[in-house]
């Protein structure tokens, strides 16, 4: 885990990434030719594959693609890639005839100028740059010498959000023409356990893509494998081109059985927290409409039928108005009013109306909804358990006013002084989006990009759904005091449903065994704090569908159904039936052992009262069995007489020592003489001593 800083790396690395240092080539795309199956311009493209790792949320992808030359001259060979804005390059690589020429990965601005002199210089460069709502592309060309193979390879990482209750990986399909060996997989890992598990395509129907997906979870793990033949990739029976065109989604959600999740790993943490089943705080929105000349035709009609569906959303107990602005500003009420369905109704109403007019007045417009949300709250006009929002919706620059971005941003920063957020949506393209950004980040808001489509409606009420559902207001996560370093954001105006705190940070005692986080935060009907005692382990008892959980340094009791649980000092006692009592103990190992982990120690104490059904590893010797040792003789270690010993109708040579007995003496313990059986306890053992060994236990 990276320090507190890795999140300003992250948002340099997606505007642009150069890789450069191959051998010297011309760098242009190559365009699209329509040619005999498997074959594009004399390349082929045999093997595309997409690998996830996903480690608590956190997506390590490995993107591969192979192609060979099967023409009789040089080729140029296009890589392209589309990867989520939210990822960050990590590694990317260029093999040709068995020789890798590693790409050199570089921040925003070094990156932009090394690419344009490597492409002046005829090298080969690739570049992020935008492509789409939730995409950035990189793509990189090379020539391929006649009957020559090339390999791509991209790494790029990202830390998975939470959005409406599930996480995404979102993953862009194009291949543009058959592959032979085309593969998605994911393989999921989350301590928590996996709930839910789902993937989808847009560009396939659900039969076809039953037969070409496979998808499983159970308990901390996860699998999800797309792999299509050729036929499934054809558009058509008989076509070569390849229906493979779209979105390929992968979604998952994880088992809270508290409302936060703190994972320690290496002298770091990470600290999750998603509560669930709270009442929803009350809202008091003010949304900011941009009425000017520009927004006239389907701009306006789908912002109008965006608004006229949030309001079906929105709550009695919320608090609401609007504000219109072009040239000048006008409200649909003097003040705040109540969300009841007279007003819902009447504001319908309001809406249905609106027309576009005039220039673009953004600074006016913002401080009389901010204005008008200290007036409501100075004045007790909305509930004292409510959260305030300003929701504002515009699709140029100010041009009318105070028109200084500058200007603008310092105004709304003073008149809101952190009460509460301001969030930003810029509808197309011709607009400021850096300054929208920047004046909602500062004010503890996000900014989304509308995109100028048929679903831009339906982007609007998307963006609503995100934030219509505050659970706690001004949430913060404590530690304590000297414990931690390189804290990343530890205070959040709200916590939505459906979303998901993350906190990350470093011990400063990597040997630091247990500390306690605090999750404070006012919710709908009281103040709330959300305590966990992180450990190395939990234990979780289960009866029925019930649970109950501990951790090691918990002193409790727990009897039930004639099974009795004590847990006391890292030690778990059992009980149950005839006085039956196994012990299981947490071993704990030197923090800075680079091999072995802490592990628990499972012990039999009254094993004569085992079944003599009983099997495992120690279980098969609980009782009695036939064995004779004779023939003893000097061995390799003059100190330690060899023998031989007959058992279960095998030969062995076993050799004398000794071994400690701490049933009598826990402290020193008793030393007893004992005969070694060779080659991992083959032909004393049934079966051979891989049969018992959990693979994949760390």
């Amino acid at each position: 885990m990276a320090s507190a800083r890795w999140p300003c790396l992250i948002l340099a690395l997606l505007s642009g990434v150069a890789v450069s240092g191959f051998p010297r080539r011309l760098c242009r795309l190559l365009g699209k030719r329509s040619l005999p199956e498997g074959v594009v311009d004399g390349i082929e493209v045999y093997g595309t594959k997409v690998h996830c790792k996903v480690t608590s949320r956190f997506a390590h992808n490995v993107v591969t693609t192979r192609a060979v030359n099967h023409a009789d001259t040089a080729k140029e060979v296009s890589f392209n890639v589309e990867l989520p804005k939210t990822a960050f390059i990590t590694n990317f690589t260029l093999t040709i005839d068995g020789v890798t020429y590693p790409g050199n990965v570089k921040e925003k601005e070094v990156a932009k100028k090394q690419y344009e002199k490597a492409v002046s210089q005829g090298k080969t460069a690739g570049l992020v740059k935008a492509s789409g709502r939730k995409l950035e592309k990189f793509t990189v060309s090379v020539n391929v010498a006649a009957g020559s193979k090339v390999t791509f390879e991209l790494t790029y990482e990202e830390l998975l959000k939470r959005h409406k209750g599930k996480y995404e990986m979102y993953l862009k399909v194009q291949p543009k023409q058959l592959v032979k060996h085309f593969e998605i997989t994911a393989d999921i890992f989350e301590p928590q356990g996996i709930s839910t598990l789902d993937a989808e395509a847009s560009f396939i129907t659900n039969d076809l893509l039953s037969s070409a997906l496979t998808k499983s979870f159970s308990g901390k793990k996860g699998h999800v494998s797309f792999k299509p033949s050729l036929d499934q990739q054809r558009s058509c029976p008989t076509c070569t081109d390849s229906l493979l065109k779209g979105d390929f989604i992968i979604t998952y959600d994880v088992n809270r059985e508290s409302p936060a999740n703190v994972q320690i790993v290496n002298g770091y943490f990470v600290h999750f927290f998603a509560p669930q089943g709270l009442p929803v705080v009350p809202k008091n929105v003010v949304f900011v409409i941009d009425v000017s000349g520009s927004m006239h035709g389907r701009k306006m009609e789908q912002t109008k039928d965006a608004l006229l569906k949030i309001l079906e959303d929105v709550k009695e107990d919320d608090y609401l108005n609007f504000i219109l602005f072009s040239g000048g500003v006008t409200t649909w009420k003097d003040t705040l009013v109540q969300a009841t369905p007279e007003n819902i109704q009447e504001a319908r109403k309001f809406v249905m109306n609106i027309r576009d007019q005039g220039m673009t007045n953004i600074n006016d417009a913002l401080l009389k909804g901010i204005s008008m949300l200290n007036k409501a709250r100075e004045e007790y006009r909305v509930l004292e358990r409510s959260t305030s929002i300003v929701i504002m919706l515009t699709d140029g620059d100010a041009n009318v006013g105070e028109s200084r971005p500058e200007k603008i941003q310092e105004n709304v920063r003073n008149a809101i002084g952190g009460k509460f957020p301001l969030y930003n949506l810029g509808f197309g393209n011709n607009l400021n989006y850096n300054f929208l950004e920047r004046m909602a980040l500062e004010n503890h808001g996000l900014a989304r990009r509308i995109y100028e489509d048929s679903d831009a409606n339906v982007q609007l009420q998307g963006f609503y759904e995100e934030v219509a559902n505050p659970l706690l207001t001004d949430v913060e996560v404590e530690y304590p005091e000297n414990a931690i370093l390189d804290l990343t954001q530890s205070s959040y105006q709200h916590f939505y449903d459906g979303s998901e705190i993350v906190v990350a940070g470093r011990l400063s005692d990597e040997d630091m065994n247990s500390f306690k986080a605090d999750v404070k935060g006012h919710g709908a009907i009281n103040d709330l704090t959300f305590t966990e005692e992180v450990t190395p382990e939990r234990i979780t008892l289960w009866h029925g569908a019930a649970q109950s959980t501990f951790s090691w340094l918990d002193t409790v009791t727990v009897t039930q159904d004639g099974l009795s649980v004590t847990i006391d000092k890292k030690n778990m006692v059992v009980s149950f039936g005839d006085g039956l009592t196994f012990v299981v103990v947490l071993h704990q190992v030197w923090k800075k052992q680079p091999i072995h982990h802490d592990f628990l120690g499972f012990y039999v104490v009254d094993s004569h009262r085992m079944s003599a059904q009983t099997h495992g590893l120690l279980g098969q010797f609980f009782h009695p069995f036939d064995f004779k040792v004779s023939d003893v003789h000097p061995g390799s270690d003059p100190t330690k007489p060899d023998a031989t010993m007959v058992v279960k109708n095998h030969r062995l040579t076993v050799t004398r020592g000794s071994q400690k007995d701490y049933r009598k003496d826990v402290s020193v313990g008793t030393k007893v003489a004992c005969w070694f059986v060779h080659n991992n306890g083959q032909g004393l053992i049934d079966g051979v001593h891989s049969d018992y060994i959990v693979p994949s236990l760390f």
